[in-house]
């Protein structure tokens, strides 16, 4: 058998890996690490290749990839939404990753991104809050409280303070699992039986459901002045949580335009309604919350830099954490001319 060379090996951050290093690390501050990471790429902003995800279309779902580069690295995600998938047994998202070097081409991280994402997905949201929720917000409504609540919960708890969440789902029994799994975490956990009561009182609102449709999972009367909407649910076209009112009432926030007008909530506006870019807020570039009174919404979808700085922080714990195998991935033959003879030698 022949040994494969270093060349030939790409570290592989498996599911099991990934669970390890979480445990490791701890969810809250992993969260917290990963947000400073995007905070550092947003910031950046205008290095990277930017691109609308590449999306495949069915009537079961989508299934996207997500490529971005800042010049030195490139990375990609592979990612799924079937939002029937949890009733056949089967996750209703799911993803891998990969990031690279530029100058020869060669990948130097391939990981799972299911739990990865989660985690990138509750950075980012929180990492916006703290420029958009109003100041010492405490009480989070959470509408949606499948796999990525707890993630959400966490986020929002250490980057921007709340102490309590208020929980809703259709199904009662997401929001009782989402009570036990967040029951030692120091917040206040609030099942709530609808809408109305999860919002009663609460600065932030996060959406996060997964039916692939338009859909109006807050009307215009549950959202006060001075809220801040963290609509994460809506991420393809045809999907959506808010009704079209609240938008028109809200100063809007996003990654990138050209994508969000696709898949956002604001595809259900005018192609030239006012949004302000995120990484123009971070900058210092563009106002965020101006008072008091001001509605914000991040309208989120999810952007290939996100999974870059997930997939960046990821690749620098393996430095100091051992939780990755190595994958014999690229061929390497003495002569880089000669792969037939590499193969052929092989059945020697």
């Amino acid at each position: 058998m022949t040994t494969p060379s270093k060349l030939a090996l790409v570290p592989f951050v498996s599911v099991d890996n990934m669970m390890k290093l979480v445990n490791k690390i701890g969810p809250a501050q992993m969260i917290a690490e990963i947000a400073d990471y995007i905070e550092t790429d947003f910031k950046r902003w205008e290095l990277f290749d930017k691109t609308p995800r590449v999306a495949a279309h069915s009537d079961e779902g989508v299934i996207e990839l997500m490529p971005t580069s800042d010049g030195e690295s490139y990375g990609f995600k592979y990612v799924n939404g079937h939002p029937a998938n949890m009733a056949r047994g089967f996750q209703t998202v799911t993803a891998f990753g990969v990031l690279a070097r530029v100058d020869n081409g060669y990948p130097v991280l391939l990981s799972e991104m299911t739990i990865l994402t989660a985690l990138r997905t509750a950075a980012t949201s929180a990492l916006v809050a703290k420029y958009l929720a109003p100041k010492g917000s405490k009480v989070m409504a959470m509408i949606g409280n499948g796999a990525q609540c707890e993630f959400q919960a966490l986020a929002f708890q250490t980057i921007v303070g709340i102490d309590t969440v208020r929980l809703y789902d259709i199904d009662p029994e997401a929001t009782a699992k989402a009570a036990r799994n967040l029951a030692t975490t120091g917040l206040n956990v609030i099942s709530c039986t609808s809408p109305e009561e999860a919002v009663a009182g609460a600065q932030i609102i996060t959406t996060c459901t997964a039916d692939k449709q338009y859909a109006t999972i807050l009307t215009d009367n549950m959202v006060g002045a001075g809220v801040h909407i963290n609509a994460i649910g809506g991420d393809c076209p045809g999907k959506t949580e808010l009704h079209r009112d609240i938008l028109l009432r809200s100063d809007i926030f996003v990654e990138y335009p050209p994508q969000t007008r696709i898949e956002g909530e604001i595809q259900q506006l005018d192609e030239d309604h006012p949004v302000t870019e995120l990484w123009r807020v971070m900058t210092g570039q563009a106002e965020g919350r101006r008072d008091a009174q001001q509605i914000t919404l991040f309208d989120s979808v999810g952007f290939a830099t996100e999974d870059f700085s997930a997939l960046r922080y990821i690749r620098d714990q393996l430095a100091t954490h051992d939780t990755f195998i190595e994958l014999d991935m690229l061929a390497d033959p003495d002569d880089p001319r000669d792969l037939f003879g590499m193969v052929a030698r092989a059945a020697s």
